[in-house]
């Protein structure tokens, strides 16, 4: 039976990724594209009992390789020749998202465009006539509700038609003249590479002379290595263009070229494609909408309460189920306990797995609540009124309004990851934006760091939750602009680029949509719980058992055990309270020397003459340690060091409750931990990434500045917090 392959792509915020989620549903997985570090996304489903894989290609504006997205779509579609590429764009904006439709046809690959939002369309009083533009641009056009699913079927129907129609014909590709300043160089062009063929196996010869022309770094290092004399009189040739444009037109062939691309749009739609209402309004809905939300003044309050009330609303419907997951915990732990005998096989299940990875996954229905949220505010268009309105912010302090994506994808609004958001960091066409962008992403609190946070605000400030929530978010964002605004000035320097941005319209997110994102960020979470936590856990839990007591002090903790043990036995009933006391006394005396005289235990004493200055004792410096591999290990493995080394067995039940009687820990000491954890070194993956979009020096760089000044602002939080206290 003939499998189909889809591919859908279109614009950012065209709803190309919603379509994308309601015809595939579930029925999709995640993954990279091989030997890149850009998100993939491929669903199956069946179409009258046939199979169609449908590709979710990454959302770009155009087919030049300005970034890793733009790159990564067009060799999808060169190197896996989907059998047709289903042109996702907003009908309300159709003249401007055509453009790609253009390009994709100039590349010849098969097309057929996906009308999204026709609903807007609708309520504004327009009509498209879909028929008679899908004839004059020579692909099938049919209109579409992404989040509602109308018209799904229908693209699915025609989609399969199309494709069938499509079958084994070599491309078409679309030629179109660009005035008689460039035409006579792409003929020329064309010739070179056609007699040569250079990249004809992948391209036409004149789809690659419009891109030599265009400036494309890809195709143009592509050309080179196969065939550097050739490459080099193109280039030759485009640099005499380019002179002649500017001599001439002051102007660049790339901006004539995509002028008559636009000039073949503008007279694609004539002649009644679109009809609008004889009275059209002035505002539409999400006009009328963005004059409060993204008010100068009023936009930035309502942010802020938005993000107030985001943080209220996680904590108030989450306590409850947090509480039910660490007692769900605490009773599995007892039930290790008993079914297990003592010695090293107990300690590592109860110790080192379930109060370790337990701690992590105890924090899962409030991820889940914010996740939900955050999804909401991005699916609904707000999201991209956030980075409208942070642009002159950011350049006021060295950056670009496109880094605003990196810092929420980060965890701006908390509950994002720092490798998505300093991938994201890739649109960025500056060198020097994106490095200083890169640098300061990994100080917003990612969803790796909020159990930390969960966790020492539900010890010390649980009357303040929201609040603090609040509080550590508006810090990362300061730091970061404060950070960045520094390196630009010192290490960085250059001049910052304009920011042009298109803003979606308002919509009503889709509960489909909602739960599949949610599902997809929490499952990550829970996934990094059961295997790189759980590995390093185990590791951690190693370095805190090993090497243990030597044999004097096991002999002297012996003996006096014995003795307490003989001494109850002999006793009084009325005696045998205090000696009970004493023996526990004495095994909580037993676990935190062995847990001391472990190599972690040693480790962390060691740098305690240094971290005291920010409130640090040794058990948070180990879990601080292990931190730099995960985030979400410092949970653990204060799990792990407070269960080897109990501090009260009788009443610390969970986590929180044995922080809270450690004498070492208070407000100040709380709130100095935070800090660090926010601000120090980016996790082990982060580094990694940062390494791949930059290189290992400033991945290094990274490692040592970012936790010196987290260890600085940290001790600067925890004297002023201590005298204040």
């Amino acid at each position: 039976m003939t499998r189909y392959h889809l591919a859908f792509a279109g614009n950012p915020n065209a709803g190309k990724t919603t379509l994308f989620n309601t015809i595939t549903g579930s029925r999709q997985h995640v993954g990279n594209y091989p030997g890149i570090t850009v998100e993939r996304k491929v669903g199956s489903i069946q179409v009258d009992q046939k199979p169609v894989d449908i590709v979710d290609l990454p959302g770009c504006y155009s087919l030049t390789a300005y970034t890793q997205e733009e790159l990564v779509t067009r060799q999808v579609l060169v190197e896996e020749r989907p059998d047709l590429v289903v042109n996702v764009v907003d009908a309300t904006k159709l003249e401007r998202h055509l453009y790609l439709t253009v390009q994709f046809l100039e590349l010849g690959v098969p097309v057929m465009l996906a009308l999204n939002m026709m609903d807007d369309v609708r309520s504004k009083g327009m009509h498209i006539d879909l028929e008679r533009l899908g004839e004059k641009i020579g692909c099938p056009a049919v209109g579409t509700v992404a989040r509602t699913g109308e018209g799904k079927q229908t693209l699915l129907e025609q989609a399969l038609k199309t494709a069938d129609a499509r079958r084994d014909q070599p491309w078409q590709p679309l030629r179109l003249g660009y005035g008689p300043d460039v035409d006579p160089v792409l003929d020329e062009l064309e010739a070179l590479i056609a007699q040569h063929q250079l990249l004809t196996d992948a391209y036409s010869a004149r789809w690659t002379a419009l891109k030599y022309i265009e400036g494309d770094e890809s195709i143009l290092e592509l050309g080179r290595n196969k065939n550097t004399s050739l490459s080099s009189e193109l280039e030759q040739k485009v640099d005499a263009l380019r002179e002649h444009c500017l001599k001439t037109l002051n102007t660049f062939p790339e901006a004539i070229i995509a002028d008559y691309r636009y000039g073949f749009i503008h007279a694609l739609l004539k002649d009644n494609i679109i009809t609008y209402p004889q009275q059209r309004s002035r505002f539409d809905v999400t006009d009328r909408m963005d004059v409060v939300l993204t008010h100068k003044f009023a936009g930035p309050l309502i942010m802020f309460g938005l993000l107030y009330a985001m943080f209220q609303v996680t904590f108030t419907l989450g306590d409850y189920p947090l509480q039910v997951m660490e007692w769900l915990f605490g009773r599995i732990a007892d039930l290790a306990t008993d079914l297990l005998p003592s010695g090293y096989l107990q300690s590592l299940v109860v110790s080192g797995i379930i109060d370790g990875v337990g701690g992590v996954l105890s924090f899962v229905p409030l991820i889940v609540i914010m996740f939900m949220l955050i999804a909401f505010l991005e699916d609904s268009g707000y999201m991209a009124r956030v980075a409208y309105m942070l642009d002159k912010v950011f350049r006021t302090f060295g950056l670009h309004g496109s880094s605003v994506m990196p810092f929420i994808i980060s965890g701006g609004i908390a509950g994002g990851c720092a490798v998505p958001g300093v991938m994201a960091a890739r649109t960025l066409r500056s060198p020097r934006e994106k490095l200083a962008t890169i640098l300061t992403a990994p100080f917003m609190p990612c969803g790796a760091k909020i159990p930390v946070f969960l966790l020492l605000i539900g010890a010390f400030f649980s009357q303040h939750q929201p609040l603090i929530m609040f509080i550590i978010t508006l810090t990362a964002w300061c730091m970061a602009l404060l950070v960045a605004r520094i390196l630009r000035s010192t290490l960085i320097r250059g001049e910052s680029t304009p920011f042009v941005m298109e803003l979606p319209p308002y919509r009503w997110p889709t509960l489909q949509g909602l739960l599949i994102h949610t599902w997809e960020r929490t499952w990550d979470y829970i996934k990094k719980a059961g295997t790189v936590i759980l590995a390093i856990s185990v590791l951690l839990w190693a370095a805190m058992t090993f090497p243990g007591l030597d044999t004097e002090q096991e002999a002297r903790f012996s003996q006096q055990q014995q003795q307490l043990e003989l001494q109850r036995e002999q006793a009084q009933d009325d005696e045998k309270t205090a000696i009970e006391e004493q023996l526990q006394t004495l095994h909580r005396q037993r676990s935190m020397t062995a847990l001391r005289q472990s190599a972690a235990g040693r480790l962390g004493t060691q740098l305690e003459p240094l971290t005291q200055y920010a409130g640090f004792n040794w058990r948070t410096n180990i879990a601080l340690l292990g931190g730099v591999a995960a985030k979400e290990v410092i949970v653990s493995t204060l799990g792990t060091a407070y269960s080897l080394g109990e501090i009260d067995a009788e009443e610390a039940g969970t986590l929180i409750s044995r922080i809270k009687q450690d004498p070492d820990w208070n407000p100040a000491a709380a709130a100095s931990a935070m800090i660090f954890v926010l601000l120090y070194a980016p996790c082990f993956v982060t580094l990694v990434v940062m390494s791949r979009e930059s290189n290992w020096k400033w991945a290094a760089f990274a490692l040592v500045f970012n936790s010196a000044v987290a260890f600085a602002a940290a001790s600067l939080v925890y004297q002023i917090g201590r005298y204040l206290i």
